[in-house]
C-alpha cells in the first residue's frame, strides 16, 4: 500500500501497451542517461504494441488513482527481458514484488541483461539472489553498450 493506494500486478493486455511504453521510455532515460537508444519513442510504442505484449509474458503494475500504469516486467521463457518502473515510483517494493512474481513464473531459474554502466539494477539484482555471469563489451546489443548477463538459480 502506498500514499497513492493500492498497485495490482497483472498480465497486460493489447491497450495497456502505450502506457507500459510510456513507463519504459521514463525509466529509461531516467535510470540511463548516458545510453544511447537505437529507437526512437515512436518505434519503442510499437514494439510494445506489435511485439512485447500480444507475444510476451508482459505484467504490468496498475496503481489504482490517478496514477495508472508505474511498471512493466516482461518474461521470455527463463530470461527476465525488462524490468522497469516510472522512475518516482522506484524504491516503494514494486520491483521486489516483479522479481518474486518472475521467480514464481520460472522456478527453474532466471537470466537477464542490464548494462555495465547500471549500477543500481546490478545492486538490486544481487541483493536478490542474482549474481554476475557474463562480461560483455557491448557488440552483442544494439545499444553497443557494455553488459553484464545475470543468473539466478534456486
Amino acid at each position: 500500500m502506498s500514499a497513492e493506494g493500492v498497485v495490482v500486478l497483472r498480465r497486460a493486455v493489447g491497450s495497456d501497451a502505450g502506457a507500459a511504453a510510456d513507463v519504459w521510455l521514463r525509466s529509461f532515460a531516467a535510470a540511463l542517461p548516458a545510453v544511447v537508444r537505437p529507437h526512437s519513442d515512436g518505434a519503442v510504442r510499437a514494439w510494445f504494441r506489435d511485439v512485447v505484449v500480444p507475444r510476451h509474458e508482459t505484467w504490468i503494475a496498475e496503481a489504482d488513482g490517478s496514477a495508472g500504469i508505474v511498471g512493466v516486467m516482461v518474461l521470455d521463457g527463463e530470461v527476465l527481458s525488462q524490468l522497469y518502473l516510472a522512475p518516482d515510483w522506484r524504491g516503494r517494493g514494486l520491483g521486489d514484488r516483479f522479481v518474486a512474481l518472475a521467480k514464481e513464473r520460472s522456478p527453474r531459474g532466471l537470466s537477464l541483461w542490464t548494462f555495465q554502466v547500471n549500477e543500481p539494477a546490478h545492486r538490486f539484482y544481487e541483493r536478490h539472489g542474482f549474481v554476475p555471469a557474463e562480461r560483455t563489451d557491448g557488440s552483442g546489443n544494439e545499444e553497443r553498450e557494455p553488459d553484464v548477463r545475470y543468473v539466478w538459480r534456486p
